[in-house]
C-alpha cells in the first residue's frame, strides 16, 4: 500500500499546517525516517539551497527527538534513492519541468509501499486532471491518482500577477467540467492537505 500525502501549496506561510503536514509524512516511521527531498520541479540551480532550506522547516515543524536523514533526489540516482528511502516528497514548482523529470520513470512501482508527499504542483501532477495556476487552465496529470485536483484554493497565489488575481469560482466551475465528471474533486486551500492510500 502507498500512502500518498496532497498538499495544496503555501506550506512555508501556514507554520500550524506545515506542523500537521510534515508530522503526517512521519508518522510511525521511528525516530530517523529516511526522507528523499525531489526538487524537480524547479530549476536545477535551486536544489541545493531549497534542499537545505526545506531541511531547515521540516526540523523546526517536527517533534524534537525526531531526526530525519534528508537526501537530495537527482535523476539518475532516483530509482535507487527512492529504494533507500521511506518517504519521497516532491516539491512544488513548474508542472511542465516536474512532468518532464517523472514521465520517465514508473512510478507506481518504483515507488510501491513508500510514502509520497507532495506540495501544488507536484499534487496537480500525480492527479488525472489538474488547473494549473501558472497556465490558468485545466490540464491532464500523470493520473496515478484518479482525481481531480485545485491548488492553492481561494489564496492570493498570483495577486501580482499582471493577469490580474485569479477568479477561484471560475477555476472551480472548469475543472469540475473537465474530463471525466465523475472523478472526486480536491480544491484545498493553502496548507491543507488530504491523504489517499492505493
Amino acid at each position: 500500500m502507498t500512502k500518498y500525502i496532497l498538499n495544496s501549496g503555501g506550506t512555508s506561510k501556514k507554520p500550524e499546517k506545515a506542523t500537521l503536514f510534515f508530522n503526517e509524512i512521519i508518522k510511525d516511521l521511528g525516530k530517523n525516517p529516511k526522507i528523499l527531498y525531489c526538487i524537480f520541479a524547479l530549476p536545477r540551480e535551486t536544489w541545493e539551497m531549497r534542499h537545505r532550506n526545506f531541511s531547515e522547516l521540516f526540523n523546526q515543524s517536527i517533534d524534537s527527538e525526531i531526526e530525519p536523514i534528508f537526501d537530495l533526489a537527482f535523476p539518475d540516482k532516483f530509482i535507487e534513492q527512492i529504494k533507500n528511502s521511506d518517504v519521497v516528497i516532491l516539491s512544488g514548482g513548474d508542472d511542465h519541468l516536474l512532468s518532464y523529470w517523472l514521465r520517465q520513470y514508473d512510478l507506481s512501482e518504483i515507488w510501491s509501499g513508500k510514502i509520497i508527499a507532495t506540495n501544488s504542483a507536484s499534487s496537480d501532477i500525480l492527479s488525472k486532471y489538474f488547473w494549473t495556476c501558472d497556465w490558468r487552465q485545466c490540464l491532464t496529470g500523470l493520473g496515478i491518482l484518479p482525481i481531480k485536483f485545485l491548488p492553492h484554493y481561494k489564496s492570493e497565489y498570483g495577486a501580482n500577477d499582471p493577469r490580474g488575481p485569479i477568479d477561484w469560482d471560475k477555476a472551480y466551475k472548469e475543472l469540475a467540467e473537465y474530463g471525466d465528471k465523475t472523478l472526486p474533486m480536491h480544491a484545498l486551500e493553502e496548507g491543507d492537505f488530504i491523504v489517499i492510500e492505493k
